[in-house]
C-alpha cells in the first residue's frame, strides 16, 4: 500500500521550533517531489514548501521564507519541514505530499499524487 505518514506536530508557544517529518511506506521517494500544505480551520489549504526529488531545488510561500526549511533524506524515503519562529497565525494541520515529474517544486496542490493524512501543528502561548 503506497502511503505517506506525516509526524512531528504538536502544540508550542509562539517563537518556537518543531520539525515534522513525512515518510512514505510501499514506494520509493526517490522520482517524486514532495511539498508541503497546510489547512487551518476555515481557510483553504495553501502550498507552503516544496522540494525537488534531488533536493537541489526548494520553493517557499512568501509567509514562511525564512522561518521553515524543507529538506530530504532519500536513503531514509523521508522529507522534512522545521518550523522556526512559529506564529500563531501558522496553527494547522500540515500535510505532505508527492508529485511527479521530480524536478517540480510546485506550492499549487493540483498534480501532487499521494497525500498524507496529516498533523496538527498549533502556536498558542
Amino acid at each position: 500500500q503506497l502511503q505517506l505518514v506525516e509526524s512531528g506536530g504538536g502544540l508550542v508557544q509562539p517563537g518556537g521550533s518543531l520539525t515534522l517529518s513525512c515518510a512514505a511506506s510501499g514506494f520509493t521517494l526517490d522520482y517524486y517531489a514532495i511539498g508541503w500544505f497546510r489547512q487551518a480551520p476555515g481557510k483553504e489549504r495553501e502550498g507552503v514548501s516544496a522540494i525537488s526529488s534531488s533536493g537541489a531545488s526548494t520553493n517557499y510561500a512568501d509567509s514562511v521564507k525564512g522561518r521553515f526549511t524543507i529538506s530530504r533524506d532519500n536513503a531514509k524515503n523521508t522529507v522534512y519541514l522545521q518550523l522556526n519562529s512559529l506564529k500563531p497565525e501558522d496553527t494547522a494541520v500540515y500535510y505532505c505530499a508527492a508529485d511527479t515529474p521530480g524536478w517540480t517544486v510546485s506550492l499549487r496542490d493540483k498534480g501532487y499524487v499521494y497525500w498524507g493524512q496529516g498533523t496538527q501543528v498549533t502556536v498558542s502561548s
